[in-house]
C-alpha cells in the first residue's frame, strides 16, 4: 500500500521547478479537515475490503515556531492483515505558506518495519534537505541534498499541490518534482489524463474530476502504476484512486470528509 500514500500525496500542479524558496498561499483547506477513505483490493476476480486510510489536518508548533500539521494514516483491515499487515503513519509539519519543516514515515508492511525521516532547511536560493532512514535490523542511512528547486516529500506535496491553479492543463501534459522518498531525493513524474465525471458509490454524488497518472519509466517504457481523480475545485479534493500494483489491482474511495474550506462548486446537480 506505499503506492497508496505515494499517489495520495501525488495531486500535484504544474512543473515545480522553481526556485527553493517555494512560499505559497494556501487557498485549499484548513485546519480541522479530516478525510477518510474505504480501500479495496482485488483478489481472484473478487473486490474485498482491505483497510481504511485517513488524513487529518491540525495547527501545531514546529521547535517553537506556529504551523500546520498533516497525519496520513493507513490500516489494513483483519481479513488482510492474515495475508499481509499494514501499518502506516506519515507525519508532516509545515509552514502557513506551505514549505515543509519536518517529515516522517513509520511503516510496518509485511514483518518489515522500517522509518523515513526529512528535514528541511529553506535559504534564499536553495533548500537543503537531511534524510534518515531506517528499517528493522539493518543499519541506518543518511543522506544530505541540496537543490535550488522545491524539494517535497508524500505529504507536503499534497498539501502544497492543492493549492495550485490546474486552469491551464492539456491533456497529456508531464509534471516533474524532487521528492524526498527512502532516504533519497529523486525525481518524479505525473501525467496529466483530462477531466472526467465520476459517480461516488457511497454517497450517489457525481463530481467533475482532473484525472492524473503516476508513472515509473523502465526499459525506454511507460508503466502506469496508479490513475487518480481530484476534485476539479479549490478544495481539490482526492475522491479516487485506481492502483496497479504488482500482484493485482487496489482501489480507494473517498468514505467522508468534514466541510471544506471553499464551495464544492465540482459537483455536478
Amino acid at each position: 500500500m506505499k503506492k497508496l500514500l505515494f499517489t495520495i500525496a501525488l495531486c500535484a500542479a504544474s512543473v515545480l521547478k522553481t526556485s527553493a524558496q517555494c512560499p505559497l498561499t494556501n487557498t485549499a483547506f484548513n485546519a480541522g479537515e479530516v478525510l477518510r477513505y474505504q480501500l479495496y483490493f482485488n483478489w481472484q476476480f473478487v473486490w474485498i475490503k482491505a483497510g481504511t486510510a485517513s488524513l487529518e489536518i491540525k495547527d501545531a508548533t514546529y521547535k517553537g515556531t506556529p504551523c500546520m500539521k498533516a497525519s496520513l494514516i493507513t490500516k489494513g483491515s483483519p481479513r488482510t492483515d492474515k495475508f499481509f499487515m499494514m501499518r502506516d503513519t506519515l507525519t508532516s509539519y509545515f509552514t502557513s505558506n506551505l514549505e515543509p519543516l519536518y517529515y516522517r514515515k513509520g511503516a510496518r508492511e509485511g514483518k518489515t518495519f522500517y522509518t523515513d525521516e526529512a528535514w528541511y532547511t529553506h535559504h534564499a536560493n536553495a533548500v537543503d534537505v537531511h534524510q534518515l532512514y531506517s528499517k528493522e535490523g539493518g543499519t541506518p542511512r543518511t543522506n544530505d541534498h541540496s537543490s535550488a528547486e522545491c524539494v517535497f516529500d508524500m505529504v507536503s506535496m499534497l498539501m502544497r499541490a492543492r493549492s495550485f491553479d490546474p486552469s491551464a492543463y492539456k491533456e497529456g501534459q508531464r509534471i516533474k518534482f524532487l521528492m524526498a522518498d527512502n532516504g533519497r531525493v529523486k525525481s518524479e513524474t505525473l501525467v496529466f489524463r483530462g477531466r472526467k465525471k465520476y459517480k461516488m458509490e457511497s454517497t450517489g454524488v457525481t463530481y467533475r474530476c482532473l484525472v492524473f497518472s503516476f508513472i515509473e519509466r523502465k526499459n525506454k517504457k511507460d508503466k502506469e502504476v496508479v490513475t487518480f481523480y481530484i476534485t476539479d475545485d479549490k478544495n481539490h479534493i482526492p475522491v479516487r484512486l485506481d492502483l496497479f500494483l504488482r500482484f493485482g489491482t487496489a482501489k480507494a474511495f473517498l468514505n467522508s470528509h468534514t466541510t471544506p474550506r471553499n464551495p464544492q462548486t465540482s459537483i455536478v446537480k
